[in-house]
């Protein structure tokens, strides 16, 4: 039976842009593929959104101007979303190439197990990690499923 009062999984990050149309460029270049829906249009959108990974969660990348009065926009910070690679020295590398900041240097946290972060053009922390974990789980559901 699920438990339904649990967090079951990411479903959805959203970032925040002073411009999106910029964003969009930039996130597209990251990630090889542009996004699946924009609102209200292609042309002047206030919210796109890619599915990424595995599991294609959603990105969302939305017009600074409707962020909640409460947040603080000043600069980064929060809480780090990390997304799982093959290869965090390489990604690392590439989003530093593409603009981005290191925020978190590569960082051994155990066995096969690394870590770093950047902060995108735009003020949005993107975490990175290689996680036994992560493959573990990954390796799991595919067994599952090839059976």
């Amino acid at each position: 039976m699920i438990n339904t009062t649990t967090l079951r999984g990411m479903a959805n990050v959203s970032f925040w842009a002073e411009d999106v149309n910029e964003a969009r460029t930039w996130y597209t270049n990251l990630l090889g593929a542009e996004p699946y829906f924009q609102a209200p249009n292609p042309k002047t959108p206030a919210y796109i959104e890619y599915r990424i990974g595995d599991y294609q969660n959603e990105l969302g990348i939305i017009d600074k101007k409707y962020a909640p009065p409460a947040a603080n926009m000043a600069g980064s910070g929060g809480a780090t979303l990390y997304w799982h690679v093959d290869d965090v020295a390489s990604m690392l590398k590439k989003l530093k190439e593409l603009g981005a900041t290191e925020y978190e240097p590569l960082t051994e946290r155990g066995v096969n197990w690394l870590t770093a972060s950047v902060v995108d053009p735009f003020g949005n922390i993107i975490g990175l990690i290689h996680s036994p974990h992560y493959r573990e789980v990954w390796s799991t559901l595919q067994q599952e499923q090839s059976e």
